[in-house]
Parts: C-alpha cells; structure tokens; sequence
C-alpha cells in the first residue's frame, strides 16, 4: 500500500521542480508536454506526473486538452497586466522597507554578477535566469514565507510570458544595469528611491512587454483587446 504523505511530498517535490523549468525556460507556452517521456526524465509514475499535472492546472500553469494531452498554458493580455500589478505591490514594497546587512542583498548581488557574466557572453536565456532571481531574492526582503511561495509562481506565469514573446535579448537585456542600480541604492540605504527606481523600471517593462504581446498575436491573426 502508497504512503500517502509520502505520496504528497513525491508530487509536491516534482511540482516545485517542474516550477523550476518553467522559470527556466526549459518549456514554451503551448509545448505539448510528452506524459512518457517526462515521466522517464523525472523518474516518476505516471500516475504521480498526472497529479502533478492536475496541481499545475489548478495553479494556471499547464491545461489539459482531451485527447490531445497537457500543454504548457499561454498567458492572456488580462493576466499579464495583473502579473505586473502585483509585481509592483509587492516588489516595490519590500524595496522600501528593507533593512541593511538583508540576508537576500547576497543573492540580489549574485544575480546580478551572473546576469552581467551572461550579458557578455549573449546568453539572454541566461539573463533572464539571473533577473527571475534577483527580482525573487527582492521579494525575500519581505520575509514573508507566503509572499515568497506566492511570487514564485508569480515568476513561472512571468517566464511563459517572456518565452510567448521569443525575443530574450530585447526583453532582458536592457534591465541588468537597472537591477545593478537598484542595487546601489540598496548599499547606500536609500530604500524608498530604490523602490522609485523599481517601480518605474516595472512600468516601462510591462509597457514594452504589453507593446510587443500585441505585436505578436496581430501578426498571428489574434484580435487583442
């Protein structure tokens, strides 16, 4: 007989890791996700990976088409604008009210190295890696567990976004010496101007993301509005 706990931490682990690939770009919106061969590669039953299937449906994350499989879900214009309006609620929040010597000011400095370490080599799936995490660890100055677990799924629907768009150099590239600003002004104290700088750097992001969104589905014959 299964050891249900033990069963709900098995999907619980293999959700947050295909999480994970999503924030990393490993899956496209609209990929078709292979039941067989995800299984394999994850090591997992498939009957496990189902329900992994059902609790990332549930959360947005991928839809179930009958007889046709499970897709990695595409984002609409109405959910993108919601993603940056919590985005800027919460991000810009924690911002302002950080505190110096922040465990997180490690990782936002990290992400930002790695993001310039990127830049130089034109790995812009890379740069986008490294900007999911310093806006995370930006989040984690909050030190709100629920704010965090929130926001990461926050990160997923927003790497579907970037990965809708195909266009990685021109979506991230610009923002790795604003995230490098920002994190200036956190080492000189000035928090609520790193919050002003954020949120003006989120307003010109969802402008250029919203810009291009539509770009793409009018040249796919989709009417936005």
């Amino acid at each position: 007989m299964t050891d249900i706990p033990s069963q709900q931490n098995l999907t619980t682990r293999i959700a947050e890791e295909m999480r994970r690939k999503l924030i990393n770009g490993d899956f496209l919106p609209g990929q078709r996700l292979s039941e067989a061969a995800l299984a394999q590669s994850l090591d997992i039953s498939r009957n496990t990976l189902r329900e992994v299937f059902r609790l990332l449906t549930k959360e947005g994350l991928v839809k179930h088409e009958r007889n046709r499989g499970v897709f990695v879900a595409a984002p609409s214009l109405a959910s993108i604008i919601d993603i940056y309006r919590v985005r800027r609620l919460i991000e810009c929040q924690a911002l302002a009210q950080a505190y110096p010597q922040h465990p997180a000011h490690d990782r936002m400095q990290e992400a930002v190295a790695r993001a310039k370490r990127c830049l130089a080599n034109k790995d812009w799936q890379g740069v986008g890696t490294a900007n999911m995490e310093f806006h995370m660890a930006t989040v984690e100055l909050a030190d709100s567990e629920r704010l965090n677990a929130m926001f990461t799924q926050l990160l997923v629907e927003l790497r579907l976004v970037f990965g809708l768009l195909k266009d990685p150099e021109f979506l991230h590239a610009p923002y790795v010496g604003k995230n490098e600003q920002i994190l200036e002004q956190l080492d000189k104290g000035e928090f609520e101007k790193a919050a002003a700088t954020l949120n003006d750097y989120l307003v010109q992001s969802e402008r250029i993301v919203l810009a291009e969104y539509a770009r793409r589905m009018n040249d796919a014959g989709v009417q936005v509005g």
